[in-house]
């Protein structure tokens, strides 16, 4: 990629973030609702610790009060970044015959998505992201990391996260070149991404195969491993590589998907 395309990718995200930020009412009811989720998955997590304190039990996983509490605020701050309750502009343009555009145009089409989603994911952690965690901070004691090296790591484990993201639902909204209407397809990817990603309760409730599972899946590295970064269970290069990993077997599948699309465009003759 030249200079001339890393501009078009920039001037692709920054319109997406300029895009995003217009929509301010939706924007604020947005992070109503992240906050106020928030607190209510708190009280529940709260409630099951003070239960198994009562056995002599503080921790579940290595995970005290304080750190589970930390933890589902930041995963607040990063569930709108990751798209986490789905997405699907890619599939109304293949539905509408739109793409076809996408598909000609003189730059990557799996770059120019990417773009488009750096933009969105950029402005949903500023606008949407900081003010669960804010609040919570205000009500609750959260642990910050105690190293400055964790800052950036964790910042780094956010854009992966976006990454994966990324790949992950515009393979989905590519599969609309076969079933047309991906909604069912969609639910399905969500239900399964909420379970297992760390985003309603932390894996280290999840025990057992199921939880060696849920980790291995790609969605532990929209949620749960970034997280980790943040709270210092996880550091060093192996902190990301689950999710270096997924980018690559997802871009893969993008690719593949992309190339068996184009021929169908052509059979069909669009």
């Amino acid at each position: 990629m030249g200079p001339r395309g890393a501009q078009v990718y920039l001037a692709t995200a920054r319109a997406s973030f300029r895009q995003q930020s217009t929509y301010r009412a939706a924007t604020v009811a947005g992070a109503f609702t992240n906050t106020v989720f928030g607190f209510l998955l708190v009280a529940v997590l709260r409630a099951a610790y003070a239960d198994r304190a009562a056995s002599g039990l503080t921790t579940v996983g290595r995970l005290d009060v304080v750190g589970a509490v930390t933890f589902t605020f930041v995963a607040q701050g990063l569930v709108t970044a990751v798209g986490a309750f789905g997405w699907r502009e890619v599939a109304e343009r293949v539905r509408t015959g739109d793409i076809a555009v996408d598909l000609y145009r003189p730059v990557s089409f799996s770059g120019w998505w990417a773009a488009v989603w750096a933009g969105r994911a950029a402005f949903a952690i500023i606008a949407r992201g900081l003010p669960p965690f804010l609040f919570g901070a205000l009500v609750y004691h959260l642990r910050l990391p105690t190293h400055a090296a964790t800052w950036p790591a964790f910042l780094l484990a956010v854009v992966l996260a976006t990454m994966v993201s990324s790949r992950l639902w515009l393979a989905v909204n590519l599969l609309a070149f076969w079933l047309v209407e991906i909604r069912g397809m969609l639910i399905l990817t969500v239900n399964l991404l909420m379970m297992t990603s760390g985003f309603l309760i932390p894996l280290q409730f999840v025990t057992g195969w199921l939880g060696t599972v849920c980790r291995f899946a790609p969605f532990a590295a929209l949620g749960q491993f970034p997280i980790e970064v943040f709270l210092e269970v996880r550091a060093g290069w192996r902190a990301w590589l689950p999710q270096i990993v997924w980018i690559l077997v997802l871009e893969a599948a993008v690719q593949a998907t992309l190339t068996a699309a184009r021929r169908k465009v052509v059979i069909q003759g669009g």
